[in-house]
């Protein structure tokens, strides 16, 4: 009998948007993964610190954090062959994801190694799309509004074209990319319908209406919300404070 591999959704970065199942599943095995920076520590087990019982085997992945590509296969061939071993050995390994596992999440580089090969199971995440609309205060989408997520390293013609064909828009991976987002959107005359929210969930979480932003950069987990569809959640944003009121 070989052990079971779990992709573990850990939520946005508060530890309390664990899911029930997701704490049960990462107090209980004996192997967790992680993804892990070569500088600073891993956002993902910062999440599970709080939970985890301190007696498990751990496997860090570590991954350069740079703009350059760098060869990544290697090391995500090195970390399922760490894990396959552990799994072979008849040991259950969770390997914990920042979000959801299948949201743009890494996991899914172990996933195609390795679920051909071990009994794998999904455990879904609160993402941060979904936190981000919750601290700003306003729906993401209804009825039949068109949602799109537009991840931020896209050019700006491609960009735009995917605003412009929804209703209902989330800019992911700002980051870097902040001040020519904005720019964009500012030309298309959408910026009082946008909202803006970064480290989401954390005790640092921002959340302004995206004209109120002074700054020409933007941390890494930042986001923009867009809000252009018929129900009219754009008029008169007001941004939320951590205990829910308008500040």
């Amino acid at each position: 009998m070989t052990g079971k591999l779990y992709g573990l959704g850990l939520g946005p970065g508060d530890p309390e948007l664990l899911t029930l199942k997701a704490h049960r599943i990462l107090t209980s095995v004996p192997v967790i993964a992680y993804p892990a920076p070569d500088t600073g520590p891993s956002f993902a087990r910062q999440i599970a610190a709080p939970h985890l019982p301190g007696t498990q085997v751990e496997i860090p992945i570590v991954v350069p954090m740079r703009v350059e590509r760098f060869p990544a296969q290697e090391i995500y061939d090195e970390a399922a062959e760490a894990i396959a071993g552990r799994l072979e050995a008849g040991q259950d390994v969770a390997v914990l994801c920042e979000g959801d596992p299948f949201f743009f999440g890494s996991f899914m580089y172990l996933f195609e190694r390795l679920a051909g090969r071990f009994p794998t199971e999904i455990v879904p995440g609160v993402s941060s799309m979904m936190a981000a609309a919750a601290a700003l205060g306003r729906p993401l989408a209804a009825r039949n509004d068109v949602l799109s997520i537009v991840p931020g390293p896209l050019d700006d013609e491609t960009m735009r074209a995917r605003i412009e064909a929804a209703g209902a828009v989330a800019i992911i991976k700002v980051g870097r990319h902040f001040s020519r987002i904005r720019a964009l959107i500012r030309a298309m005359g959408l910026e009082a319908a946008a909202g803006y929210v970064e480290r989401v969930s954390l005790a640092e979480q921002r959340v302004l209406p995206l004209a109120e932003v002074g700054e020409d950069v933007a941390p890494y987990f930042s986001m923009i919300l867009i809000y252009k569809g018929g129900e009219g959640w754009n008029a008169g944003l007001s941004p939320r404070t951590s205990n829910g009121m308008p500040s």
